[in-house]
């Protein structure tokens, strides 16, 4: 066995017996990995560890490598990057979830990813310092997230267009094969391509335009990745934005 130091990002856990639970997290070090962890319960020593594994909290931890096992094991686990709103704000607590699940259904690759890894931290703690703009952030963070995943649109964005899903490309007309957004939803598009989360608030939008433009780029995700396919936070989203 080796130890080594890492950092990781939340994405989803699972119970295990009476005081442990098996998490998966998206590591700088080996990319997504689940680890069994031991005392999450327990109120002796260090504390009840389970608040540290909320959906999107950064962490630093101690790895414990089982060649023989199929999972590691954690020896010690802190906050990265203390959140100071998200886990009480509900709007950004539904965002969160949903971000944890698009990326836990996702990620699949047990590798590092730098930029990826360095993209989901910073977007993390974007959210949570945001006071404007927050119903639009899920829209942002799937826009920015096509990039690091390999199909981010393929052209600049042009007044009145198209976008087409299958070429992944601005369109001055509807394609012969129809799979593309409207003329409303392509615009956003490319509002969002073009805008920082800290000018979210500048993109007032209705709750029918983010419902008409999450459909859409759920369909464009759907054409790359079929896991998208059962994100079920999608339906809290709805209800919230």
């Amino acid at each position: 066995m080796r130890t080594y130091k890492a950092r990781g990002v939340v994405l989803h856990t699972i119970k295990y017996g009476d005081s442990s639970m098996v998490a998966y997290l998206f590591t700088d070090l080996f990319g997504r990995m689940n680890y069994m962890i031991q005392g999450v319960h327990s109120s002796r020593g260090r504390g009840n560890k389970a608040a540290l594994f909320q959906p999107m909290f950064l962490v630093e931890f101690e790895g414990i490598e089982q060649p023989q096992a199929r999972m590691h094991r954690m020896k010690e686990v802190r906050s990265l990057t203390p959140l100071s709103s998200l886990p009480f704000d509900v709007r950004k607590s539904t965002i969160s979830l949903f971000m944890a699940e698009v990326l836990y259904r996702l990620i699949r690759e047990s590798e590092a990813n730098e930029p990826l890894f360095d993209f989901v931290c910073r977007s993390v703690v974007q959210l949570d310092r945001m006071t404007e703009g927050i119903s639009n952030f899920h829209l942002w963070f799937l826009v920015q997230l096509s990039a690091y995943l390999g199909f981010y649109p393929g052209n600049e964005p042009i007044p009145n267009v198209y976008f087409d899903i299958r070429g992944g490309v601005f369109t001055p007309s509807v394609p012969a094969h129809r799979i593309c957004m409207d003329a409303s939803c392509s615009g956003l598009l490319g509002d969002l391509m073009d805008c920082e989360a800290d000018r979210l608030g500048s993109l007032p939008l209705s709750r029918t335009q983010r419902s008409a433009f999450m459909e859409s780029m759920l369909l464009f995700f759907g054409y790359h990745l079929d896991a998208i396919r059962t994100v079920r936070s999608v339906s809290i989203l709805r209800e919230i934005f």
